[in-house]
């Protein structure tokens, strides 16, 4: 029978096997795609046995899901830590636009990218993956809101808000395949700018105009 003492020992192995096959699974995901991450390479890439990971993650889906979950509250944390650095004032809006266009652009990024084509055509991993973006999304644009200091009840400001993340993701997938940082920069230039008056105290949301 286990004492305490050997459980906790016990425990934080387990947790350790399960890092390692989440940061795995992650650099699999964007080294060789989706049909090249087989539970069984994941499980080669962390130094893991077969029968550890299947413990762990029974099926790929479930692997892959839990990787990406990992890995975006991990980044999640991390922006949350970089924002204590964060300036007050109008160079906070450009520090934190700079700040989660890497998070567009980083691996978390290009492994969910590589599950979103895959879920198309993949009831059970389709099935895994809708509410785990759903949260993740909900997650990305409460940080966001809170990095930029903004009051989500003014008229205009989750529109503007939910533009930010729609057009940062648009850009990251124009990044995949060539370097678009140069048209990347101009557009973010532009868009930071217009933010910065829809996010402006007593401005009118767009299609609501004061009357004349």
């Amino acid at each position: 029978m286990s004492t305490p003492s050997t459980r906790v020992p016990q425990q934080e192995r387990s947790r350790a096997t399960q890092a390692r096959l989440l940061e795995a699974t992650v650099d699999c995901l964007v080294r060789y795609g989706w049909s090249g991450t087989t539970t069984t390479v994941v499980a080669a890439h962390a130094g893991v046995s077969r029968g550890a990971q299947l413990h762990h993650y029974p099926t790929k889906a479930a692997l892959v899901t839990a990787a990406v979950a990992h890995l975006a509250e991990r980044r999640a944390e991390e922006l949350r830590v970089e924002a204590e650095a964060l300036p007050v004032g109008p160079q906070r809006l450009d520090r934190v636009i700079d700040l989660l266009g890497v998070a567009f652009t980083g691996p978390l990024f290009v492994a969910a990218l590589e599950l979103w084509v895959a879920a198309r055509t993949d009831p059970e991993l389709r099935g895994a993956l809708v509410p785990l973006e759903a949260r993740v999304g909900r997650e990305m644009h409460r940080l966001t809101v809170a990095l930029l200091d903004v009051d989500e009840r003014r008229p205009g400001v989750r529109e503007a808000v939910q533009a930010t993340l729609d057009l940062l993701r648009g850009l990251g997938v124009a990044n995949l395949l060539n370097d678009d940082s140069a048209r990347r920069t101009a557009l973010l230039h532009t868009w930071k700018h217009q933010l910065a008056t829809l996010l402006a105290p007593g401005a009118a949301a767009p299609g609501h105009d004061d009357p004349a």
